[in-house]
């Protein structure tokens, strides 16, 4: 839905924004975070950033891939640095039809709109990381989870999926979805929130906490076959 929606990809977008800025008060920026190994709070929030200007600069150059933008400088403000990247990221989305092309580094889809559906799930799971720096992370919203499940195995996935020996299922227990990886019968299924299954598939869960019936070689094959920072 976030493809073709703007408003709601938007406002996914922005509330997660919101969190990360909420995440930096008060906090320890050299914070390890623990579904990025190497990377403290700081880092995570300066690469978020980097990522939301690439992509408005993306968008905005309508079909051509974006030039480097130069050396980076070490924002004295990170949270008001990173509200102005969160910004200038929902403002090029705002003036740019969803249905326009627009570079992407996965191939097609290559539009605005498929630009804004990844960005809504790297905004939810950096989120989610950026809170896990210094406690408990809330799950991802059930609706951005659930698209983002789809989306992880379309875009980050793609044709990985064909070196699966068979089949995986993935069933979300809150929302109902289900999603299916790999060629073939299914040779196993994993179960759990909407929200559980992106941070699995993103490497932020580990693999044995799972609800997995079937083949767990073969589901471990699936979460771990990609790199996910």
């Amino acid at each position: 839905m976030f493809a073709e929606d703007a408003k709601a990809a938007i406002a996914a977008i922005e509330r997660d924004g919101e969190r990360v800025i909420a995440a930096l008060d008060g906090a320890d920026l050299e914070a390890p975070v623990p579904g990025c190994p190497g990377w403290s709070l700081e880092v995570l929030v300066t690469h978020l950033g980097q990522v939301q200007r690439f992509w408005a600069a993306a968008i905005r150059a309508g079909g051509a891939q974006p030039t480097e933008r130069g050396e980076f400088s070490k924002p004295a403000d990170l949270a008001g640095w990173y509200r102005a990247s969160c910004t200038e990221l929902v403002d090029a989305l705002r003036e740019t039809g969803f249905d326009r092309p627009c570079w992407t580094w996965w191939g097609e889809p290559a539009t605005v709109g498929a630009v804004a559906r990844h960005q809504v799930q790297e905004a939810a799971v950096h989120r989610w990381d950026a809170e896990s720096a210094s406690g408990p992370s809330a799950p991802l919203e059930p609706e951005v989870a659930a698209d983002g499940v789809a989306e992880y195995l379309t875009i980050m996935l793609g044709r990985e999926a064909d070196n699966l020996p068979s089949a995986v299922e993935l069933a979300a227990t809150d929302t109902g979805g289900s999603w299916r990886a790999g060629p073939g019968e299914v040779g196993a299924t994993i179960r759990g929130t909407a929200s559980d299954l992106v941070l699995l598939l993103y490497r932020r869960l580990p693999a044995n906490t799972a609800d997995i019936d079937g083949d767990r070689a073969l589901a471990g094959a699936l979460l771990t076959a990609t790199d996910n920072n």
